[in-house]
């Protein structure tokens, strides 16, 4: 009788530990000034087009003991793209591609993130040109640090490539070889710093290098 009473204070305990683990996640805002998005796609087959997009914004809900508990949403303003060629960067915002007057914002919300072997996958809808789809995105966690103001600042690294025309953006020109104007897939590269917010809890995680994730 006595050791049942043992097992379910037990219970209880490890209970009380799961919940107040999941009111510890550390909320971070992503950094425009130290990050960026970046998206490279091939031109007339041969070249490679590089480009970024200027302004965006997110937030990241952490658990560096266990990143798969953690969260993300990302909003990223279409009509900042950039590609050093405004020609070609209009042509870009145009009902052409991006649409950008009709489909101002391009957003991704998480929904779950796995483990792949020692890495991760954050796996959430991608909102597109009116089009969202689900996209598996595989990233790197670098590590948490202390910038020399005092603030916490974690930072990742992510790839991953997309087939345009499934988020409806179907614009191409056909050369006279065969090949096109613009390829359907688009590798994205996301470098990823984010401060924490300025009002958290007095019992938060030190201000220490990335621990090794669960």
């Amino acid at each position: 009788m006595y050791s049942r009473a043992l097992v379910r204070v037990a219970v209880l305990v490890l209970s009380l530990g799961t919940i107040g683990r999941a009111v510890e996640l550390q909320t971070y805002d992503v950094d425009p000034k130290d990050s960026s998005v970046s998206f490279s796609v091939k031109h007339i087959v041969v070249s490679e087009v590089r480009g970024r997009f200027k302004k965006f914004s997110g937030t990241i809900k952490f658990d560096e003991g266990n990143l798969r508990n953690s969260a993300v949403a990302f909003t990223v303003e279409t009509a900042s793209v950039d590609t050093d060629n405004e020609r070609r960067d209009q042509d870009l915002r145009s009902p052409m591609f991006l649409d950008v007057a009709k489909y101002p914002e391009m957003s991704f919300s998480s929904q779950r993130v796995e483990k792949s072997g020692a890495d991760f996958v954050l796996v959430g809808n991608l909102s597109l040109h009116g089009v969202t789809h689900e996209v598996r995105v595989p990233f790197v966690y670098n590590r948490k640090i202390k910038d020399n103001m005092g603030r916490l600042r974690i930072g990742f690294s992510a790839t991953f490539t997309i087939n345009r025309q499934n988020w409806g953006i179907n614009y191409n020109k056909v050369l006279d070889n065969g090949g096109m104007v613009a390829g359907n897939d688009v590798t994205v590269q996301l470098d990823i710093v984010a401060a924490k917010q300025e009002a958290s809890s007095p019992h938060g995680p030190d201000a220490t290098e990335g621990k090794t994730p669960k």
